[in-house]
């Protein structure tokens, strides 16, 4: 097994990227990620790829999020795309979540199965 994944796993130097990143020490970062070819030299057919993230508090703890920006070609386009892609991450989050939960919801429970021991003052002695 150990062979075929030495054999199967091989960069595309056709897809290289260089990444640089951008933070305020506030809000989140951005990313950006440069073609290069696969001498490390930019890549000026390919488009580069702008990431925002950052971080929320939730009840449960810290919760990552991240998205692309869509259209930026540059910083000052990313900087201002950078609170509509976290918006859609979350959007996107929230919806997730919904849809796990009416799954959740819609289970059909059956005795036996995954369900809390009985309390035990319940317990047949």
């Amino acid at each position: 097994m150990t062979d075929n994944v030495e054999k199967e796993l091989q960069l595309d130097a056709a897809n290289l990227y260089r990444e640089e990143s951008y933070t305020d020490l506030k809000a989140g970062s951005l990313r950006k990620l440069v073609p290069v070819t696969a001498d490390g030299a930019d890549d000026l057919s390919r488009p580069a790829i702008f990431t925002a993230s950052t971080q929320v508090m939730t009840p449960g703890g810290i919760l990552p999020l991240s998205g692309e920006i869509d259209g930026a070609t540059n910083l000052s386009e990313a900087i201002a795309g950078f609170n509509p892609a976290i918006r859609k991450a979350l959007a996107d989050l929230r919806e997730e979540v919904a849809a796990m939960q009416r799954e959740r919801a819609s289970q059909i429970v059956v005795p036996g199965r995954t369900a809390p021991p009985p309390p035990p003052d319940l317990l047949i002695r």
